[in-house]
């Protein structure tokens, strides 16, 4: 890239341009008014000048001596030109020999010497007087010379303050292209409390948040990948037997067959699903819920399973299909792993508070242990014994506690008094603060 067109030189060259512009203006002010200090009083000057000097008929030696005595007052060098431009007299020899003015009604006009430049003034008897500051040529401090130093120091200055701005910003670029290349590691430094340090903080945020989604993404493909390989291989193989099998043998194949297509379309399903939460867990999802009957749509899910209900009459703003995935999954898990000593022990309960709904889901399977009850939340995990052949793909779970984090509430598994095992969904009511 062609260095001029970095930042931080055309803001460096903004901040020049900006000064310059400032001095040509400040320069040609100075030169419309800074230089008439005497502006609507030259008339009254010139009368004055005439009064204190000799006549025009006097000789050379008088107005010289004249020059003399003011110069010594003013501490300026003063030139007397006649009527004719000419030169009468004056306190420095590099004035020139003659000078002629163009004052119109303006009786004042410059006129450069080799020392400087001098202040005419038109006398009313024809005559002409030039001053001029003692001291030679204007000094190169001047009003001109002093603005361009003060931009020359502004431009050093500025220079290091607007490579430090584009130097961070250009780490960010590196950061941004790194991530942009599969390093998903890529931050930058987020130090400072000004629109950059801001902006690396966000794409911190950013870019950690990808890093977790695609980590989970990889993770969630992997078990997945192991997950179908068990229904699959059941279906090849039950398809595989199913020409040479007895007739009373292809039923039991064709079971096995839509058992796993049944198996691979659950596991796909909740995939997505999880997939699709894990997307969408920044976005605030409010913006799209209902109100629901939640004790309708639990009666529902329980009369679909045969499991007793206990319920209040609960409203809570949410997504329909969510929660009776979440209502479909625990009691679908009550039966497989918590029924093996009561077939008729799953209990639901569904309780109403003013700031929160409480959904129990009781069973009297052998339990968790307390070391599991956080993990058993977790994506295709699988308590220590349990096996495939028990059906379900290990989603189940986690989906509950997805589906209770989008409603801003949470899942947890406690012990049930008597053995067996309490999911518990705490959900907060809308407009209430999450606990």
């Amino acid at each position: 890239m062609n260095r001029t067109h970095r930042l931080y030189w055309r803001i460096w060259f903004a901040v020049l341009a900006s000064l310059a512009l400032f001095t040509v203006l400040a320069g040609l002010l100075w030169k419309a008014i800074g230089e008439r200090p005497y502006r609507g009083t030259e008339h009254a000057l010139a009368a004055l000048v005439v009064a204190v000097l000799p006549p025009p008929g006097a000789d050379v030696e008088a107005q010289r001596g004249a020059l003399l005595h003011w110069q010594q007052r003013l501490n300026a060098d003063l030139a007397l030109f006649g009527e004719d431009s000419r030169r009468v007299a004056a306190t420095a020899d590099d004035f020139p020999t003659a000078v002629t003015i163009d004052t119109g009604d303006d009786p004042v006009d410059w006129v450069r010497t080799p020392r400087g430049t001098a202040f005419a003034l038109q006398l009313p008897d024809g005559r002409v007087l030039l001053a001029r500051r003692e001291g030679g040529a204007r000094s190169p401090f001047g009003l001109l010379s002093g603005l361009a130093l003060i931009m020359l120091a502004v431009g050093v200055g500025a220079y290091p303050v607007a490579r430090r701005l584009t130097r961070r910003l250009e780490r960010l670029q590196q950061s941004v292209e790194r991530l942009g290349r599969g390093d998903l590691r890529a931050r930058v430094d987020a130090s400072g409390g000004d629109e950059v340090a801001q902006l690396a903080g966000s794409f911190n945020q950013a870019a950690a948040r990808i890093e977790e989604l695609v980590q989970s993404h990889r993770s969630l493909l992997a078990n997945a990948s192991h997950e179908l390989r068990s229904p699959l291989a059941r279906v090849r193989l039950a398809v595989e037997m199913l020409d040479e099998a007895a007739p009373e043998r292809r039923a039991a194949l064709r079971r096995e067959v839509e058992q796993g297509i049944g198996e691979i379309d659950v596991l796909v399903e909740e995939i997505l699903l999880s997939a699709r939460l894990q997307a969408t867990a920044d976005v605030d999802p409010r913006t799209e819920f209902v109100e629901v009957d939640l004790t309708a749509l639990a009666a529902e899910e329980c009369a679909r399973a045969d499991v007793p209900l206990d319920a209040d009459t609960v409203m809570i703003d949410g997504d329909v299909r969510l929660l009776r995935r979440l209502l479909r999954n625990l009691i679908e898990n009550a039966h497989r792993h918590g029924s093996a000593v009561d077939t008729h022990a799953v209990l639901v309960e569904l309780k109403s508070a003013p700031s929160k709904v409480t959904l129990r889901v009781h069973d009297r399977g052998p339990g968790v242990p307390q070391a599991q009850r956080e993990r058993i939340f977790e994506p295709f995990y699988r308590l220590p014994g349990a096996s495939e052949a028990g059906g379900g793909v290990g989603l189940g779970l986690a989906l509950v506690q997805a589906i209770a984090q989008r409603h801003r509430g949470r899942a947890v598994c406690l012990p049930r008094a008597g053995g067996g095992s309490t999911f518990e969904i705490v959900l907060p009511r809308a407009g209430a603060q999450e606990d």
